[in-house]
């Protein structure tokens, strides 16, 4: 009884030094992202204000700057149509893997296509899509949808791994159900394994689509920079990471705030986003 009693002390002391590692750990982690927002909340908080969302870019470096609302518009309609080009895609993929090929020799080749899409740098799909679609000339030069296009790609295997992840979570008692009541597969997928699936696929879009909108390096090749708003896909279009790529370098001190307000509106935009997804994940667990 004494060795047993010693035994549990001893772990206890265990459980409480690695517990308070852990704490240690976390507290450090948590520094950095603090003082990061802590500076951008400092610099970027005081350029906020209904002129500066509601009004463009001018280009003048001595007038008034003007705002980033070019940047806001651009930034979500290019991220839209990355998402509709990418989430479909992304999910038809994840079916195919998770209900046809399983671990046949093409599923395993597309896990490994995906697994190194995921490791490539975002500046090389915007290379890509410069060197195919820019440089030729194709449907012109710099444009919004060939923005769109590079953003899919680097969209594309966050959402089919997420997807995959969560497709797998689907008991496989509910397959056999439907497939016991006669229904065919292609039913069973779309009418029970989608639908349970379906928090879990919002959550891994809305990662994806977070991790899209903070991209400078393709948009700088594919969409370039303009002042001005404009809905069309098939012009050049300004964006949030482009606008604060080009005005933080400025020597104009209101330029530079500019690309501090535009930083911490992005900083919110994705933050929204996550948490968006945090509560559709927690959604999909306690259901």
């Amino acid at each position: 009884m004494t060795s047993l009693v010693a035994t549990s002390a001893a772990r206890r002391r265990k459980d409480r030094v690695a517990r308070a590692m852990l704490a240690l750990g976390t507290g450090i982690a948590l520094v950095p992202l603090g003082l990061i927002l802590y500076y951008l909340l400092r610099k970027g908080l005081g350029a906020w204000s209904w002129h500066f969302f509601t009004t463009d870019p001018t280009g003048s470096f001595l007038g008034d700057p003007g705002g980033i609302r070019s940047a806001i518009v651009g930034t979500v309609v290019i991220v839209a149509l990355a998402a509709l080009m990418a989430v479909p895609l992304g999910v038809g993929v994840a079916l195919y893997l998770t209900e046809f090929g399983r671990d046949g020799r093409l599923a395993r080749g597309v896990r490994f296509l995906i697994d190194v899409m995921t490791g490539v740098p975002s500046i090389v799909f915007g290379l890509f899509i410069y060197i195919s679609l820019v440089v030729t000339g194709i449907a012109g030069s710099f444009a919004g949808w060939k923005g769109s296009i590079a953003l899919a790609l680097l969209m594309l295997p966050v959402v089919a791994r997420a997807a995959e992840v969560v497709l797998l979570l689907v008991p496989q008692s509910l397959r056999e159900a439907a497939f016991a009541l006669g229904a065919p597969r292609w039913k069973v997928v779309f009418s029970v394994v989608v639908p349970t699936a379906l928090p879990g696929i919002l959550t891994g879009t809305l990662l994806a689509v977070a991790r899209a909108a903070g991209e400078t390096a393709p948009l700088l090749f594919t969409a370039a920079i303009v002042n001005g708003t404009t809905l069309n896909l098939g012009d050049r279009m300004n964006s949030l990471p482009a606008q604060i790529f080009q005005d933080v370098g400025q020597a104009q001190d209101r330029l530079v705030a500019r690309a501090w307000g535009a930083a911490l509106a992005l900083v919110a935009m994705i933050l929204l986003l996550t948490l968006v997804a945090r509560l559709l994940q927690k959604r999909n667990r306690l259901a």
